[in-house]
């Protein structure tokens, strides 16, 4: 038999005593220069032992959960022969290949690519960059990944959503004849449940981490250099690196209350409850709040509800609200009000990004005084190897959209010729009822003096929205006059998050109105409302007398 070869675990710098959480290979199994052997686990990351060299595993010299260091034994291996026949003998473990060439002195840990944050674009980032043969560490402050959407965001608020749209259709349907008592709310069930959905999710994502053989480090990330982080006292060194940190909650000054964040917490459920702000994200927690049994009020400082999307959308949801909420208030201070008179107060004003807090400016990267990190169509900040994705970068704070840039980010650094180019990014308050819009709206057209035509179809003529209970629902669409290409989408009702979609196709597509309009939906659905609305844009609908197609223009 050919000499064998003691693989031992390598240098992983100040770690030491750490266990062993996974063994990836067997005795007898044959395996390839570089494959990981075995994962370790340290209270700030995971990492791989990879193998020194091709050959054939003979004997494994550890166990799961044993603690290793420096130096300590992994297993033995036969070699193999340079050209892939049997083990040849070796007199003497062969050196490791010889390093890439580096910018800079390497840090505890290396890596091809870094992604600084692991949120939806930063996780998307990292395992886009893994499947493209990358080294990738991901780093990331809190000990679950999915940043501030998977665990006290999107998924926890939807999760709530959903039982505050089971109560409220149980309520209404008295007017259908079906009655049930007053719902029971036990808070620490659901709070179980709510948190459930978070870790399947969060769990999930950690699998696919290890899957992709993505080490992760946990801990709060800061530059120290154009080639290096610092990671709660751990140096990591890399190649590239994107910067996905997120935002966070604005603070009101002089204003004592619960964020986003602490309200999904769902400690308790206030009798009365002020919310300061009426964007998407103070709504949904009212609807939460107000399903489960609080007198809700809103106070905004714009003159609408959701302000920035067109008021023929937000009207419906406007009417809807102010009949369950003790009140509304537009255009209105908070200092106006009398706080004292409510029992907890929900400051949702809106994120700002966190450009700020991560020490960029040792890495030349340039943020602005607002926080926000400026990029290119490729995603590239001003320093050239290191890139931005998110809300860090401005344009509409949304996980969809930081995904996408993600992937972009990941494909650029591999050598692949893309830029982030969407034609249309869609927005969706999930409130009762649901509001979503994408491409452009008659708000902005009309600022910008873009010319449109635009065809309404109104959901109290559709057989769906009227089994429903729901009739007070819209969709509308945008069209250029001239070639009738789809230029935008709204609408406002039941499950409008789940139409928009394919507007967003239709928009990315180039697509005309008469494309969807020839496109055979389904019936009754809510999705039948799209293909009316591009009817109605075409002149050819029968299920509304239409004699003259509305027009409207930018003035």
């Amino acid at each position: 038999m050919a000499d064998s070869v003691e693989v031992k675990v390598p240098d992983i710098g100040d770690f030491t005593d750490v266990p062993v959480i996974e063994i990836l290979v067997d005795v007898g199994q044959e395996i390839a220069e570089e494959d990981p052997l075995v994962t370790l686990e340290s209270d700030k990351a995971t990492m791989d032992v990879p193998a020194p060299q091709a050959g054939v595993v003979r004997e494994l010299k550890v166990a799961l959960g044993d603690r290793v260091s420096e130096g300590t034994p992994i297993l033995v291996l036969e070699p193999l022969s340079t050209d892939g026949g049997p083990p040849a003998a070796v007199t003497e473990e062969p050196a490791p290949p010889p390093p890439a060439e580096e910018p800079v002195e390497r840090g505890d840990i290396h890596a091809q690519v870094v992604v600084l944050g692991a949120g939806p674009g930063g996780y998307t980032a990292a395992f886009r960059a893994a499947d493209l043969g990358l080294k990738t560490v991901l780093v990331e402050r809190y000990e679950k990944l999915g940043g501030v959407c998977l665990n006290v965001g999107c998924i926890p608020s939807k999760a709530l959503l959903h039982i505050a749209r089971v109560i409220s259709e149980a309520e209404e349907s008295a007017s259908f004849g079906v009655r049930f008592g007053e719902p029971a709310v036990d808070l620490d069930a659901l709070r179980a449940w709510k948190t459930s959905v978070v870790d399947k999710l969060t769990g999930g994502l950690a699998g696919l981490a290890r899957q992709r053989k993505v080490e992760v480090v946990r801990g709060t990330g800061r530059f120290t250099g154009p080639h290096t982080l610092d990671v709660d006292g751990t140096s990591v060194s890399f190649d590239h690196a994107i910067i996905a940190v997120g935002s966070s909650a604005i603070e009101l000054p002089g204003v004592s209350g619960m964020d986003s964040t602490d309200a999904l917490e769902l400690e308790r459920v206030p009798e009365r409850l002020l919310v300061v702000g009426g964007g998407i994200i103070g709504l949904e927690l009212a609807t939460v709040f107000d399903a489960l049994g609080s007198r809700i009020t809103v106070v905004e400082l714009m003159d609408q509800l959701i302000p920035g999307c067109d008021a023929d959308l937000v009207r419906p949801l406007h009417k809807r609200v102010a009949g369950r909420y003790e009140a509304i208030h537009l255009g209105t201070t908070v200092d106006s009000i009398d706080t004292s008179a409510y029992d907890t107060i929900l400051v949702a004003v809106g994120r700002r990004p966190n450009g700020a807090l991560i020490g960029a400016e040792a890495a030349g990267v340039a943020v602005d005084e607002r926080g926000f990190i400026a990029v290119d169509e490729q995603l590239r900040t001003n320093v050239a190897h290191i890139h931005a994705i998110g809300d860090v970068v401005g344009g509409p704070m949304l996980a969809h959209k930081a995904t996408h840039e993600g992937k972009v980010a990941a494909e650029v650094i591999a050598g692949h010729d893309v830029t982030f180019d969407a034609r249309s990014i869609p927005s969706v308050a999930y409130t009762d009822p649901e509001v979503a819009w994408t491409g452009l709206n008659e708000t902005e057209a009309k600022a910008q003096g873009t010319a449109y035509e635009k065809a309404t179809f109104p959901w109290a003529a559709s057989g769906r929205a009227l089994g429903l209970g729901r009739p007070e629902g819209l969709t509308k669409l945008l069209v250029d006059p001239q070639t009738q290409r789809v230029l935008g989408a709204g609408m406002v009702g039941v499950s409008a998050g789940d139409l928009i979609a394919e507007v967003v196709h239709a928009i990315e597509m180039g697509a005309e109105a008469e494309d969807i309009a020839l496109s055979i939906h389904p019936h009754p659905t809510l999705s039948e409302t799209v293909a009316f609305a591009a009817e109605l844009a075409e002149g050819t609908i029968t299920d509304l007398y239409a004699p003259k197609r509305e027009k409207a223009r930018a003035s």
